[in-house]
């Protein structure tokens, strides 16, 4: 099958080697996004805030490749601090519907340019 990069101007450029997201098929696979805003490239200031403009930056590359939140399958959360888990679930509340995606959210010691919250997943768009 044919792999095909994703790239949307809406999200943040790659920080590292790695491509925002691949397609293959019908699934796309898609890069952790941390809160960075695309335009100025600077970090939200606390917990909320990049929680929000990490799924506003999912948002973006799922829709650059024909899909939107919706259609993610499966989603990786890591945030630095469990105690904001309750906090996760409020705010991806406000992005998701049911059938919510399956999801994993797990603790990290670090995350990439001191972000205390990062988001990956698996979309599947429909045939």
């Amino acid at each position: 099958m044919k792999k095909s990069i994703i790239q949307s101007k809406q999200a943040p450029k790659a920080v590292g080697t790695y491509s925002q997201a691949v397609k293959i098929g019908n699934t796309v696979y898609l890069s952790g996004q941390i809160g960075l805003d695309p335009a100025s490239g600077i970090l939200a200031e606390d917990f909320t805030a990049q929680t929000h403009q990490v799924f506003q930056n999912l948002r973006a590359v799922c829709q650059a490749a024909g899909g939107d939140l919706h259609n993610i399958a499966k989603l990786g959360v890591f945030v630095t601090d469990l105690s904001n888990f309750s906090a996760l679930n409020d705010i991806m509340s406000q992005y998701f519907t049911e059938p919510y995606p399956a999801r994993a959210a797990v603790q990290a010691a670090a995350l990439p340019k001191g972000a205390l919250v990062e988001a990956d997943g698996i979309m599947v768009l429909e045939e």
